[in-house]
Formats: C-alpha cells, sequence, structure tokens
C-alpha cells in the first residue's frame, strides 16, 4: 500500500549566511557579557553631598572667603576624621576624597556641608551609599563631644559630577589639580599641571603678555601697580585664563584700572593695583579665585609658598607658553636687608621669598603675579605679588613681593571684599 502525501525537500543555507548568523550572535553575545562586566566590576566615579548639623555654636564660613581660624580648625578636624574613618572602614578601596565645603548658621547651631567622591561598579551603588551613610552616622557619634555633632541630622544625597564641581567651584584658594606633580620653578623650569593655579591671570596689552595677576572675586584681579605705569588704558588690556598662554580657557575686557594712588616708581613702594573686569567672570573648575588673607595674617621664616607666571625663563630669555611655577621659601626681611643682599630697601609692606643661594625666582613678565601660601587644608591664599628683584634667581638677590596682608583696608575700600 502506497501513502500519497505531500514530500518536501530541506534547503541548505549559503555558507556566507551561515558565518553572518554565527558573527551576529557572538557580537550580541560580546556586548551583553560586556555590559554585565561593566556593571559587576568596573568603577564609576559617583559624587554625594552629605550634610550634618552641629548645636550650640555658630559658624559662617560660606567658603567664598578665607575662613576664620576657628572655621579652619573645625573643618581641618572634620577632614581628616573623615579621611581616617572611610580609610579604616570596608570600602577604602572605592574611597576617592571628601573634603567641607561650608559652615552656616542653621537654628542654635551650625549646618556643615561636606562633598564626597567614591569609585566602585554599578552595582554597588545601593550597598555603598548605606555604607557612606553609616560611617558619618558613627563619626559623628564619636565627637558628639568635641564637635557638638547631632548624628542624627545626618543626610547624605548622591550628585551629578557637574554638581558636585559646583560646590567647590565658588570656594576661593581650591585646585583641580595636585600642584606638587609638576616642576618647582619658573627660571629654568617645568610646566604646571591644568587646574593647578585656577586664580591665574595673564593680563595682555595689546594682545600681548605683560604681566599676571590673580582672580580675587568675579569682577576683580590684583596686580602690581608698575605692570599699568604709561600703559594705564584700560581699553588696551585683556585679561585670559587658563594654563596655555594663547589658548585661554575665558578672555576678559577690563573696565577700569585702579592703581595705588601713593604709588612710588623710584622706590617701587604701594606697588599694588586692581583691575575691574567688563563683565563678570564665570567660575569654572579651570578658573576660580584665591582667598585673600586676613590682615593680621603671620608668615614665618621658612614657609612654603608658590609664585607662577608666564615669565622669562632667565633674565632675557625665552617666555613659555604654558605657565610656570616655583616652590619657594620666606626669607626674614632682616636677612634680606642685609649690606650683602638688597641694602635695606626692603620696606615692612615689602616680602621676599625665594632662596639666598639663588635657586628659584620669579623672572621679567612675572610682575603682578600671585604669591601663594596653603593653609593647613590646602586652602591657597594670596600673600604677595610679584614686584621686584636684582636679576633673576640671583645669590643672595631673592625677589621682593607686595605684601597683600598690608593693603587688606585699602582692597576693601576699593572693591568691598
Amino acid at each position: 500500500m502506497y501513502r500519497f502525501g505531500t514530500f518536501s525537500q530541506r534547503r541548505s543555507w549559503p555558507l556566507w549566511t551561515i558565518i553572518l548568523i554565527f558573527l551576529g550572535m557572538t557580537a550580541v553575545l560580546g556586548v551583553t557579557i560586556g555590559l554585565l562586566v561593566h556593571f559587576l566590576a568596573v568603577g564609576k566615579i559617583y559624587h554625594y553631598q552629605g550634610d550634618f548639623l552641629i548645636s550650640g555654636v555658630t559658624y559662617n564660613d560660606s567658603c567664598e572667603n578665607a575662613a576664620s581660624q576657628a572655621s579652619t580648625d573645625l573643618n581641618k578636624d572634620i577632614e581628616t576624621k573623615m579621611l581616617d574613618a572611610f580609610q579604616n572602614s570596608s570600602i577604602y578601596k572605592e574611597y576617592v576624597n571628601s573634603q567641607v565645603i561650608k559652615l552656616l548658621p542653621y537654628l542654635n547651631g551650625s549646618s556643615i556641608q561636606l562633598q564626597l567622591t567614591f569609585k566602585f561598579p554599578p552595582a554597588k551603588r545601593d550597598r555603598v551609599k548605606t555604607e557612606i551613610k553609616a560611617i558619618l552616622h558613627q563619626m559623628l557619634k564619636n565627637n558628639m563631644a568635641s564637635w557638638n555633632a547631632v548624628p542624627a541630622s545626618i543626610k547624605l544625597m548622591e550628585i551629578s559630577k557637574a554638581n558636585a564641581e559646583m560646590l567647590t567651584n565658588k570656594c576661593c584658594g581650591r585646585q583641580v589639580a595636585n600642584s606638587m606633580i609638576a616642576g618647582n620653578r619658573i627660571v629654568n623650569g617645568e610646566n604646571t599641571l591644568a587646574g593647578a593655579w585656577p586664580w591665574q591671570a595673564s593680563m595682555q596689552w595689546k594682545g600681548q603678555h605683560h604681566c599676571g595677576a590673580s582672580l580675587i572675586s568675579s569682577r576683580w584681579l590684583l596686580s602690581a601697580a608698575h605692570c599699568f605705569n604709561k600703559k594705564n588704558n584700560s581699553e588696551d588690556w585683556t585679561v585670559n585664563f587658563g594654563t596655555v598662554i594663547n589658548k585661554p580657557y575665558r578672555t576678559g575686557k577690563v573696565q577700569n584700572v585702579i592703581s595705588h594712588e601713593n604709588y612710588n616708581r623710584a622706590g617701587v613702594h604701594d606697588d599694588i593695583a586692581l583691575v575691574q573686569l567688563a563683565e563678570e567672570v564665570s567660575f569654572t573648575k579651570y578658573v576660580r579665585r584665591i582667598c585673600l588673607p586676613e590682615a593680621k595674617m603671620k608668615l614665618s621664616e621658612n614657609d612654603s609658598v608658590v609664585v607662577t607666571g608666564w615669565g622669562t625663563l632667565y633674565m632675557n630669555g625665552p617666555t613659555p607658553k604654558i605657565l610656570q611655577q616655583a616652590f619657594v621659601k620666606i626669607i626674614d626681611n632682616k636677612v634680606c636687608n642685609a649690606p650683602h643682599a638688597l641694602s635695606g630697601f626692603v620696606t615692612d609692606k615689602m616680602l621676599c621669598a625665594g632662596f639666598m643661594s639663588g635657586e628659584a625666582d620669579a623672572c621679567q613678565n612675572d610682575s603682578g603675579g600671585p604669591l601663594a601660601y596653603p593653609d593647613s587644608r590646602n586652602i591657597w591664599h594670596l600673600v604677595g605679588i610679584v614686584s621686584w628683584g636684582e636679576g633673576c634667581a640671583k645669590k643672595n638677590k631673592p625677589g621682593v613681593y607686595t605684601r597683600v596682608t598690608a593693603y587688606r583696608d585699602w582692597i576693601t575700600s576699593k572693591t568691598g571684599l
């Protein structure tokens, strides 16, 4: 008996089709595995804002100006104990950094704002956040007596990278990059890192670098009066912000230049000037203000300070394209004024910095630039303005700077800062 039915022949796919399908499936599998590995193992940067209260003590440190000594001491203590807490915790590998941003009055005490950064795989997101909050809570419990901390007040929220930068952009004296990584002198120096000195500005006269300056607010810079001698027409001046002299992050027009009324070119006395921008500058990670010191701030011999600028690499030498820096030491005025040194020409309104051996120094066209001093938290203060010197990096001839603390009242009278 025959069975009658439909007979079908199996068709075979061409080899190239099979190869394409195989490659496609392999690609999909590779992407899936890659995403899974990324989610489970590859670290991502996360930013957090933390807030807590202390009772009975009122602070008012917005971070936009130099903090009082009491605020600085508390900030330093909080930051030190946060660092210890996280480095000795189960998430020490995920910890990147943390800092205090603000101390502001709140009810019968103060509100403390923190900014924290961690790096971990996205799969750990919820667990790590819980751990961070628990560690901060325990830290506050451990310091209820010393800080009057209120542990139950701790709050923690994840914020974007942009919002994290905004927290610090408005603060004075905070670097983006670690200045210690770069070179150590202007004369025969090396390049600085982008963001190491975000307050440094180039005063450009008719489009050419002429002097340095320091950003002290969104509208004002501080420089040297001798930079504007016979060049006091504000329309001829522009200001460049950035590390590379001919590739600025921002350029601003100058509205007004105010040189000190008693500036004396002959003796380089009262060598200080304010530069007012035509428009406010927006603070970014690469353009920030430096803190003005309190009038009572005292510097001691051998304190470490930094001078920066685009001046010549040696006397009558070439000028660099990238900002240079020199780590120098404060020299006592009596040593500076010795007969074999600067012979009594350094007044109480000036300060000396460098090395009597002549290792490092500012040079030509560094004038007006900052001499910066870091406090215990590595917050930088403008303590000097490049003013004058006898040659560059000569033995027994250190650089002389306008002492900013001596002019705090004058600066305030002109700017309100």
